[in-house]
Parts: C-alpha cells; sequence; structure tokens
C-alpha cells in the first residue's frame, strides 16, 4: 500500500472514530496502535509507551495546569459578574453598551483564564440572562457571548499557544505576545458589528434620560482592579526576565486563587475542593490528549505520511497565499468537527515545515491557526461554545443562537484577512520587546 493509500486510510479512519463521540485522547492513542500493529508489527510496540511519555517529558506543560487553576478560581467567583457591571455603568450610553460590556468583560476575563469554555460560561451566565432582561434580541444576546468567549483561545495566557509552542517548539514567549494585539483587533471587530446591528435595529436598553453617577461608575472598579494588576503582573514576571512562562504560570495562579479568597471570602472547603476537582480534570484531559497526539504523529512519520503531504503540497508549485488559503480552508473544516487541541497537536507538526518553507513566520501562523479554532468554536456541528450558551439560555433555540453567531464568523475571517494584508499586528509586539527573532523560530 502506497502512503497515500496509507493517508487516506489513516484519515477516513481518524475521522470516523471521532466523530463517533470517542475522547480525543484515547481515539487517537487506539488509531496509532491499531496502524503501527497493521504496518510494522509487533516489534513497533517497543516505543510506545516511550514515545507516549515524551509528550509529556516537558516542563513548560507544567503552565497549563496553572493556568486552568487560575480559570477555575476565577470562574468560580463572582468576578465575571463584577467585570461586566463596571463596564457597562461606563459604556451604558452607547448603542449596545451591555453587549458591549459584555464583549469587553470576555477580553479581560480572556486574559486572566486563557480557556474559551471558562471565559464563555463565566461571563454568560450572568451576561445573558440580563441583555434578555433588558429586552436584546435573543441572537445578539447569544451570539455576543459566543464570540466574546472564543477571545478566551486568543489573548494571552492562551492554552492553545501553549500547545501550538509545544508541537513546532516555537517561543511561547512571542506566542503570547503575539496573540495581544489581533485579540484586540478582534474585540474592536466584535464590538464594531454590535454597535452597527443595534443601531440599525434602533434598539435602547436604556430611557433617554437614564443616567449613572460618577460615584456609581467609580464604586465598581475596586473589586476588578486586582484582577487587572494580575494581568499586568503575569505579563511583566514573564517579559520582564523574572520568570519562565510556567513560573509566570504558577504566580498568576497563586495570586488568583489569593484575590479570590480575600475579595470574594471564598473560603468554603467543599467549594475549593470542586475548583481544584475540575481542575485536575480538564488538565489530566488535556495533557492526555497531548501524549496521545504525540504518538499519533510518532505513526504518522514512521509511515512516512507527514514527509509525503509535504511533498505533495510542495510539488504544486502554488503561490505561497494560495497555499495559505488552503491550509484556512483545511483548518476551518478541521475545526467543525475536532476540538482545537487535537487540530493542533495532530496538524500542527505537519503544516509548520509547509509554512516556514513558504516564507511565512511561524509565530504569525500561530495566531491565523487559533483563530481558525476560534470559528470552529462558535460553528455548526461541534460548536461548543453555542452548546454552552444554550444550556445557560435553554428557551432559546439552538437554532437562534447558531444564526446569531454567524456575523462574528464573517468578522473573524476579516480579521484573517486583515493579519494576511498586516502581518506586523501580530509580529510587531513580539519583535519590538524581544527582538527579531531568527529564522524558523
Amino acid at each position: 500500500m502506497s502512503p497515500s493509500q496509507q493517508g487516506f486510510l489513516v484519515l477516513t479512519v481518524t475521522l470516523l472514530l471521532l466523530l463517533s463521540g470517542v475522547p480525543v485522547a484515547f481515539g487517537l492513542g487506539a488509531i496509532s496502535i491499531i496502524f503501527l500493529l497493521l504496518f510494522h508489527g509487533f516489534d513497533s510496540m517497543q516505543v510506545v509507551a516511550e514515545t507516549f511519555w515524551s509528550g509529556l517529558d516537558e516542563f513548560t506543560l507544567v503552565a497549563i495546569p496553572m493556568f486552568v487553576m487560575m480559570g477555575a478560581a476565577i470562574g468560580s467567583s463572582p468576578a465575571g459578574k463584577d467585570l461586566y457591571e463596571a463596564l457597562d455603568r461606563w459604556l451604558y450610553r452607547l448603542p449596545g453598551g451591555l453587549v458591549i460590556s459584555n464583549i469587553g468583560a470576555c477580553a479581560i476575563f480572556a486574559a486572566l483564564t486563557g480557556s474559551s469554555p471558562a471565559c464563555c460560561a463565566a461571563i454568560g451566565k450572568m451576561g445573558i440572562p440580563e441583555m434578555r432582561r433588558r429586552g436584546y434580541p435573543d441572537d445578539v444576546a447569544t451570539g455576543s457571548i459566543c464570540a466574546g468567549g472564543t477571545l478566551g483561545i486568543l489573548i494571552p495566557p492562551s492554552v492553545t499557544f501553549i500547545l501550538y509552542g509545544i508541537a513546532t517548539e516555537t517561543s511561547i514567549g512571542r506566542l503570547f505576545l503575539a496573540g495581544v494585539m489581533p485579540g484586540l483587533l478582534l474585540t474592536g471587530l466584535f464590538i464594531a458589528w454590535t454597535l452597527f446591528i443595534i443601531w440599525k435595529r434602533g434598539f435602547r436598553a436604556h430611557a433617554a434620560n437614564f443616567r449613572f453617577s460618577w460615584r456609581q461608575k467609580f464604586s465598581a472598579i475596586p473589586k476588578i482592579a486586582p484582577f487587572i494588576l494580575i494581568i499586568l503582573g503575569v505579563m511583566y514576571s514573564l517579559y520582564g526576565g523574572v520568570a519562565t512562562p510556567s513560573e509566570a504560570a504558577g504566580v498568576g495562579a497563586a495570586l488568583c486563587v489569593l484575590f479570590a479568597i480575600v475579595i470574594y471570602r471564598m473560603w468554603s472547603p467543599a467549594k475549593w475542593w470542586l475548583i481544584l476537582r475540575d481542575t485536575t480534570k480538564e488538565s489530566v484531559m488535556i495533557l492526555t490528549i497531548i501524549a496521545a497526539a504525540v504518538l499519533f504523529g510518532y505513526m504518522l512519520t514512521s509511515l512516512y505520511l507527514t514527509q509525503t503531504l509535504a511533498q505533495a503540497i510542495a510539488d504544486m508549485h502554488v503561490n505561497k497565499w494560495v497555499l495559505m488559503l488552503l491550509i484556512n480552508i483545511f483548518l476551518l473544516v478541521c475545526g467543525f468537527f475536532i476540538p482545537p487541541a487535537a487540530i493542533i497537536l495532530m496538524t500542527a507538526p505537519i503544516l509548520y515545515p509547509i509554512v516556514t518553507n513558504a516564507g511565512f513566520d511561524p509565530v504569525w501562523f500561530g495566531v491565523i491557526l487559533t483563530i481558525n479554532m476560534e470559528i470552529g468554536l462558535i460553528h455548526p456541528p461541534v460548536g461548543l461554545n453555542i452548546y454552552i450558551v444554550n444550556a445557560i439560555a435553554p428557551d432559546v433555540p439552538v437554532t437562534r443562537v447558531m444564526w446569531g453567531t454567524m456575523p462574528y464568523v464573517v468578522c473573524m475571517m476579516l480579521a484573517i484577512v486583515i493579519l494576511c494584508i498586516f502581518p506586523e499586528i501580530a509580529t510587531w509586539l513580539p519583535n519590538h520587546l524581544m527582538g527579531v527573532a531568527p529564522k524558523g523560530s
């Protein structure tokens, strides 16, 4: 059987197994072992355990449970409610001010959690009922939270960037910095669309003469100020030469726990048991997927599938932007069916040499890949954020939630086009603060 036939067989079996609902880690591990046995015999089993372990033998991975812990601690506190209420008091006079407040709260919350589902759930639980109570259209209320939640994997710290950095040996510090400006760009596009659609529909959440006093505006700031300091503290420790990404994650987790206890009086052992349980479950899930994906990558390489695919793409002799278009379409289709972590760990090692050989910056490509993963989070049939929001507002038909996300999907696609035209939006900040990276790093 030729490598191309083997590749088609592996692709078909992988998609069928993952679409069947089998946990990603178990599915990738089973596929890897089956095809190694099928094409290399029982001798290949000697390296399975070693390869699986090598996927976890990386100190940088310590950052993942720490960032998950940040999200769990903050997500279990009223921080999301306080964030959005504070922003609402300052932005209420804008058309769609409450929606914009929620998107802004998602952007800030994203910098505390690094997780899209956590961001979506924390802000949505408070924001969606409040928006609907004030009469906002259901599609705007739910669609904006779905979209705002995706900022959790783009604005640093981002678990997605950590996975991409590990899979491609790209600097995680550079990736974090590269996500800042595109994250702000995407937030701005979301807000611009919201302003337009609310203005077009002529909707007002408050009476024309309604006003928040200056005292009410400033009284909302003290509770959220410490969490802004956490973001600044983590970024300073990371880029000020004080700590590595793993150490900075530990600092952030410790500060989030401390502020949750001090500010919100979260003393209950039962509540912290749930936070630690959720942190452990999500961290183990991500780390097991990483180990299984490394084994999956080894299987692909040992069967010369990655080399064959890379060579086939190189032999196409197409313009590099046509190549990037094909890669984006491929990532979008993958995102419709497969979770982001699995896509990154399966495809990044294959796409990385193709992208770098075409002359693209790997840090810039990490941002492009992440935005594609964001689209998958709010696009059916998987669309994890859609179902999180539907659980928050079960009386809103899921189809209405999906239609509400579509304009924000267009915003993400527009962001990709803008980044292709102006790649410096992603690369300027890391190059300015950390110096120009050597080619291929």
